[in-house]
């Protein structure tokens, strides 16, 4: 009987170290995979956003939220802005510069509803 407790001891001895060391060397490699991919992570190029644009047409009647959405200001944004945001609008839209006179119109008239100075007939068009 002590033969084979002695032999069960032995058997035990010797398979606990090989678990701790597989157990090690499982977490050693694992720890090394993760590092590995959270520098991939880090190194990956920076994607922009793609910005979504206003999917409908024109309303009847150009409200705050519209002219704001033309512009690409805020419905409250200060007059500062409004100006900087139509300039920037109307350069890349001119009629002069090969723009449509309708979009000019329009982003006229944005510039108009959120300074205040609405027109009473809407848009020319």
């Amino acid at each position: 009987m002590t033969e084979i407790l002695s032999c069960f001891v032995d058997q035990a001895s010797v398979t606990s170290p090989f678990v701790v060391g597989a157990t090690v060397a499982a977490a050693a490699l694992g720890g090394r995979y993760m590092i590995a991919a959270w520098q991939a992570f880090k190194a990956r190029p920076a994607i922009p956003r793609i910005r979504r644009f206003y999917p409908g047409g024109f309303q009847p009647a150009m409200t705050r939220r519209e002219a704001a959405l033309i512009l690409g200001v805020r419905e409250h944004a200060a007059m500062q802005k409004i100006k900087e945001a139509y300039r920037r609008v109307v350069a890349a839209n001119h009629p002069d510069a090969g723009g449509s006179q309708y979009l000019a119109s329009k982003i006229n008239e944005a510039k108009d509803v959120l300074m205040g100075k609405t027109r009473g007939s809407g848009s020319a068009f």
